[in-house]
């Protein structure tokens, strides 16, 4: 019998009886499939347990994959984590995002905590047991199993579960945070993981918004202020990290969109993946530099990345992050298309040499389970990426969800298997699968740890899998001077990451300083890094010790002692490290501009002290100024642009932005006088104006600049800005213009804003039928009530000729006009050969309101239930798709250089979804908003409201876009009453046929890398 997506036969739970349920099966694998015979598969075939390995390939001959566990035994899991003794603990989502999925079953017992265990060491498990069930954890994200205590990541909370007496049944569960994000937010609450120094680290996604203890206090940072996206320099995901009991929480770095998991080594390194604005081809890898701004929101304004601004990045994956801002971390590798879920690093020895010591990483977007081979670069890293599991081109239901390491060094790999990827929507709730990866005939190995015994402690120590570190790291910690002998015969003779880990527990006994004196001295550069993070966490008291390590031969070491005064003021250690700064290094800028963040006044001063206008010819003295925020900065940044006319001034101009803007208007004005020619479209760009009392020498400027302004965004911009009326022509040139139709539609707004509806109208009465109709296409897309308005006379007007009326109907769609049509169409004032489209646009509006009175006025032409698997089962027309794709889509989505940047880019669509997924995204939009794309409802103080999409809050601005448009609008906060979050998606349900559908899709299957 198939298995109907979007309509499941029953509750998988009606078969997972008990808390404890038997399953077994032959660890023997059958030969591969060759790709002919896979695709000679049925899709009921192809989505069994049985066929799953012929699904996924190895990319690594290598190595042997093996299913550990499948469906019956757990479904869907979102998180895993492998205890000491082998076992595997997964969150299941049973009941992921019910509140915005009425059509998907539930279980009223709530999601579960799964233990899973093989007792025989064949590789597959063999029993599971229920360790919690609740609706309280229903869709975690994030479990981490740790001696005793189980984290548990279940946004807006963080429990913890206490085991003591090791039954598989908590005795109590108690709440560590609160107040994180919205529940079962995927950008929320993310795992833990223990960390060498004995700290728990752990992060939240940009839902995440800020934290706080189970009393609802606030969590403070070493100033003081608390830790939230509202208080600068804070933004959007963060990284913490804390003592294991819940105390001495420390924010590590901020501004990152949706990171899933942090995974620290055994310096204490940390590493993160971070998934771009869905469909911006902007998802990377990062290596996590304390106190980093990773750069997603503007630093300043908290912009969204799309904001126009100067010195723009060239590509939309690097716009994406503001990589040319003075005070953004650079990443260490861009991985494109993608959603990225869990992270380690592999510091086994199981897997071949390549592995060791690498990040493996498992991205759900393009199926796909990673290592990325890293290596110094500067003061950071670069990587390379080697493919290690890939189910695109064959099962792209593989959505790997984490991936974890076993004490023996074997990798586990969960699969939350669905025909997407998450977001607000899942299209399977009955599949989910565990695999193994190791060497080719290596059994699974079931630990039998002894934590009484010094020696056996240390060797535990050095176990690969972070439950077994954990519990040795603690029992080490609690013999004291009794394991020190043995841990030092470790950190002499020992590698190098488990040298590491030695010095770890040593920093932590009686006199533990010593040995980060010790440590600092060591030939590896690696451990003098674990040195100076030791002695920011034992707070180390030598004020010789900072200003010695300052000198290191290695830039790493010298990157963290730069993060070491991060809070301190330590002049004499900055400038060493200054000194010692070689430009393009924008690790160790960045590590400086760390460092001196609440300090630059003096430290600027002392660092140009005695070198006179010379700095000005030096590179790395104009970066250390470009990256400054002193008070005299934005005069030192006027003097650079001075100094070197008819060179690429733009970063300079860029970071005046990041100025105090009372100092930066005072340069920018200045520089009016002497800068050179071709900066001052900039500077008028650039400079603030205000309309209501305008500067005349800067209207004048933009007045006489303005024709000749050669881009035509910096044109309409100016133009705009300034409110130039006396390029009316190139205006209306911009408006029919057919290469840029953003442009087109920029242009008839400002056409509008200047020159009034009357002057349209003279264009929609003059010429031939042809150039009418193109009138009323283009200034048709000005979308407000008078507008439409305006084109009703056209389309009303029965002695027109047709296709005169018709392109006015075609015309008469947007947000802000189609109210005055439903009026029209209410009152029957629509003639009846128009009225096909008129019922089409109300039918596919945007407003939810007036499709629902459409579909009562009309028949609910959106509301038919489509045959699932016939719609899967189907081909269509690519081409027709195409034609579909741009009637529909490209008025809110980007399809390539086509299209409005307002909802997720399509552009690798058919990477990202499934053929079931991308059916399903289109039936029921509402299931699948892409985080960040919500609706909102904004109402203003004035009485009107509207919904849109927020990209961004600051203190005073709430920056919007608004329906089919990708241009940003700035509102005052002190104008706004409220701004709600609906769940119905803005993407309306369209009127399409199966036909049309299966088209549609066909097309979207087609959009790839």
């Amino acid at each position: 019998m198939p298995i109907y997506l979007f309509k499941m036969k029953r509750p998988i739970y009606s078969i997972l009886l008990a808390a404890s349920v038997i399953f077994s099966c032959s660890k023997s694998q059958k030969s591969k499939l060759t790709d002919a015979q896979y695709a000679q598969l049925t899709e009921e075939e192809k989505r069994s347990s049985e066929h799953a390995l012929d699904g996924i390939v190895v990319e690594d001959e290598r190595i042997e994959l093996t299913l550990f566990a499948s469906e019956p035994m757990m479904i869907n899991p979102t998180n895993m984590d492998v205890d000491d003794r082998g076992r595997v603990w997964i969150t299941e989502a049973y009941n992921y995002r019910s509140h915005l999925n009425p059509r998907n079953p539930t279980n009223e017992e709530g999601d579960r905590i799964l233990i899973m265990t093989d007792t025989n060491g064949d590789g597959v498990a063999d029993e599971s047991k229920v360790f919690y069930q609740g609706n309280d954890i229903n869709a975690a994200l994030g479990i981490a199993v740790l001696g005793e205590k189980v984290y548990v990541s279940v946004s807006p909370y963080v429990y913890v579960f206490t085991d003591a007496d090791g039954d598989d049944v908590p005795e109590k569960k108690e709440i560590l945070f609160e107040g994180v994000g919205g529940v079962q937010h995927d950008h929320g609450m993310h795992a833990f993981t223990f960390g060498p120094d004995g700290k728990l680290y752990f992060n939240y996604g940009n839902e995440g918004k800020g934290i706080h203890y189970a009393d609802g206090s606030p969590i403070l940072d070493p100033l003081g202020r608390p830790v939230n996206s509202e208080t600068h320099p804070y933004r959007e995901g963060m990284v913490f990290r804390m003592d294991p009991d819940g105390t001495d929480v420390e924010v590590l770095a901020w501004n990152f969109r949706n990171n899933y998991e942090v995974a620290v080594d055994s310096y204490g390194r940390m590493w993160q993946s971070d998934n771009d604005d869905d469909g911006n081809r902007g998802t990377r890898i990062n290596y996590v530099m304390d106190y980093g701004n990773y750069g997603f929101k503007d630093e300043m304004t908290g912009a969204d990345w799309r904001t126009r601004r100067i010195n723009m990045e060239d590509s939309i994956p690097l716009q994406h992050w503001h990589l040319n801002d003075p005070g953004v971390v650079p990443n260490m590798l861009q991985t494109y298309a993608g959603s990225p879920t869990g992270i380690l690093v592999y510091e086994g020895d199981l897997l071949p040499d390549d592995y060791h010591n690498q990040l493996i990483h498992s991205d759900a977007g393009p199926n796909i389970v990673r290592a990325y081979i890293t290596k110094p670069d500067g003061a950071g890293f670069s990587a390379s990426i080697k493919n290690l599991m890939n189910g695109n081109g064959r099962d792209n239901w593989f959505r790997p969800s984490d991936v974890t390491v076993a004490p023996d060094g074997s990798l586990f790999v969960s699969d939350w298997y669905d025909p997407g990827v998450g977001g607000h929507a899942m299209g399977d709730q009955e599949r989910g699968r565990v695999y193994r990866l190791a060497p080719h005939g290596v059994d699974y190995d079931l630990p039998k740890h002894n934590y009484n015994n010094i020696e056996s402690l240390v060797f535990l120590l050095q176990n690969p899998n972070r439950a077994t570190h954990f519990k040795a790291f603690m029992a080490l910690v609690e013999k004291g001077e009794e394991a020190k002998e043995t841990l030092e015969t470790l950190y002499a003779d020992g590698d190098s990451r488990m040298r590491a880990r030695a010095f770890w527990v040593l920093t932590k006994l009686p006199e533990g300083n010593n040995f980060i004196q010790l440590a600092s001295s060591d030939p590896d550069p690696n451990i003098r890094v674990a040195a100076i993070r030791a002695s920011r966490i034992n707070q180390l008291n030598d004020p010789n010790f900072l200003l010695r390590m300052a000198e290191d031969e290695n830039i790493q070491v010298r990157r963290e002692v730069a993060l070491a005064i991060r809070y301190q003021k330590n002049e004499d250690v900055w400038l060493k490290l200054a000194a010692s700064y070689q430009s393009g290094d924008r690790w160790f800028l960045e590590a400086l501009g760390i460092a001196a963040d609440g300090f630059w006044d003096e430290y600027i001063s002392a660092y140009l002290a005695n070198k006179q206008d010379s700095w000005m010819q030096i590179p790395e003295a104009t970066d250390i100024v470009w990256r400054s925020r002193s008070s005299q900065t934005s005069e030192l940044l006027g003097k650079i642009i001075l100094s070197q006319p008819g060179r690429n001034n733009q970063r300079y101009y860029r970071a005046l932005d990041f100025q105090e803007p009372s100092s930066k208007t005072k340069v920018l004005k200045s520089l009016l006088a002497s800068a050179p020619e071709e900066d001052q479209l900039i500077i008028l760009r650039q400079i603030n104006f205000d309309p209501t009392s305008p500067d005349r020498e800067l209207l004048s400027l933009a007045k006489k600049t303005a024709g000749d302004i050669v881009d035509d965004r910096d044109f309409l911009d100016i133009v705009s800005k300034y409110g130039i009326s006396d390029q009316k022509e190139r205006l209306k040139s911009l408006v029919y213009q057919s290469e840029n139709n953003r442009h087109s539609q920029m242009a008839a707004i400002i056409y509008a804003s200047l020159y009034g509806l009357d002057d349209i109208k003279n264009e929609f009465d003059t010429g031939d039928q042809v150039k009418i109709v193109t009138a009323l296409e283009k200034f048709g897309t000005i979308d407000n009530e008078n507008m439409a308005k305006l084109l009703a006379q056209y389309y009303t007007d029965e002695s027109k000729p047709v296709e005169i009326r018709t392109a006015a109907m075609e015309a008469a769609k947007g947000y802000n006009s189609e109210p005055y049509l439903m009026e029209l169409a209410k009152a029957g004032k629509i003639p009846a050969d128009v009225l096909p489209i008129a019922q089409k646009i109300l039918l596919s509006s945007w407003n939810g309101n007036l499709r629902a009175e459409a579909n009562e006025l009309f028949g609910d032409a959106a509301g038919k239930e489509y045959d699932m698997a016939k719609l899967v089962a189907a081909n269509g027309s690519v081409e027709n798709g195409k034609t579909i794709a741009s009637n529909y889509c490209l008025a809110c989505h980007k399809i390539g250089n086509e299209g409005i940047d307002f909802g997720p880019g399509l552009s690798e669509i058919g990477d990202k979804l499934s053929k079931e997924g991308l059916f399903n995204a289109i039936i029921n939009p509402s299931e699948g908003m892409g985080f960040g794309y919500e609706t909102q409802l904004v109402k203003m103080k004035d009485g009107t409201e509207f919904t849109c999409i927020v990209n961004s809050k600051t203190e005073n601005d709430l920056i919007v876009k608004l329906v089919g448009s990708s241009e940003q609008k700035i509102y005052k906060l002190d104008q706004v009453e409220s701004v709600t979050q609906l769940d119905e998606s803005l993407m309306p349900k369209f009127p399409l046929s199966e036909s049309e559908l299966v088209d549609l899709v066909s097309y979207l299957e087609t959009l790839r890398k």
